[in-house]
């Protein structure tokens, strides 16, 4: 469960971006502590888009309430729920809202406590996504928006977790950036839509401090290399959503935007079943 974290944050100078391996020590290191320093940053941001209850895929507004990739809402009541990368919950408390028994899982201490802060009465776990703390088939639905799946070094390890944790049947649904993003520079703008990377370099996206230290962590896979773990965990494919940008959203949000969203793909939503 949550566990006790300092409350204070120290500023840090500028970190350099640079494309360099990390393993998975270093990686859930990195990850932990961004979030744990920019999760009130992230939240006072992002939350409003987010709602405290609203279940979004990813920036470009797709909601699971049209979706339903999960299955009907009506069909939600009395289903547990594990949610990895869940930062304040706002998707388990929809759930929740549905009847449904949600457990929320998170690296960070401080994305945990906005979600204690918003209140939901369901359990919050810190815990890493590649070694879930739960028993053999404990769940019968699994999903994560944008959450753990990027931050990790070793990802087929969490698709074998969640295979593990997943009762025979149960869906395993998770949204990433579309990897045909890291061919592109992660600008807004018009500069944001000439592929100046090779799409096939799975070499990890590093920030790290002056002593070279790595402070946030970002792991790439291909389409491709997402099917095969989803195959090798032991997982069914059946859909792969890629959200088309909504004529209502104006927001920007890092890289995203209404311009990029109009001719590339941001977010690729994978669809899993535990046959």
């Amino acid at each position: 469960m949550i566990q006790d974290s300092p409350s204070d944050t120290v500023d840090q100078p500028e970190p350099e971006a640079v494309r360099r391996t990390a393993d998975t020590a270093e990686s859930s290191r990195a990850s932990r502590g961004w979030w744990d320093r920019n999760a009130d940053e992230y939240q006072a941001e992002h939350g409003t888009f987010l709602g405290d209850d609203r279940f979004v895929w990813g920036p470009e507004g797709l909601d699971e309430a049209e979706a339903a990739l999960l299955g009907p809402a009506r069909e939600l009541a009395g289903r547990s729920v594990l949610e990895i990368g869940c930062g304040a919950a706002q998707c388990s408390r929809w759930l929740a809202g549905r009847g449904a028994r949600p457990v929320a899982l998170d690296l960070s201490y401080r994305q945990l406590r906005h979600s204690r802060r918003i209140g939901g009465g369901f359990p919050l776990v810190q815990a890493d996504a590649g070694a879930l703390p739960f028993a053999d088939g404990s769940f019968d639905l699994a999903c994560s928006a944008y959450g753990g799946v990027p931050f990790v070094a070793d990802s087929a390890r969490v698709m074998r977790e969640v295979h593990r944790v997943l009762r025979p049947g149960g869906r395993w649904v998770f949204s990433v950036t579309h990897p045909i993003r890291w061919a592109f520079p992660d600008e807004p703008g018009p500069e944001g839509l000439t592929a100046t990377a090779s799409y096939f370099d799975r070499t990890p996206y590093v920030e790290q401090d002056e002593h070279g230290t790595a402070v946030y962590v970002e792991h790439h896979r291909t389409v491709g290399d997402r099917v095969r773990e989803i195959a090798a965990a032991g997982f069914r494919l059946v859909d792969l959503v890629e959200p088309r940008w909504p004529e209502w959203n104006t927001q920007e949000w890092g890289g995203w935007s209404p311009l990029r969203g109009a001719l590339l793909p941001g977010t690729a939503i994978f669809v899993c079943v535990r046959d």
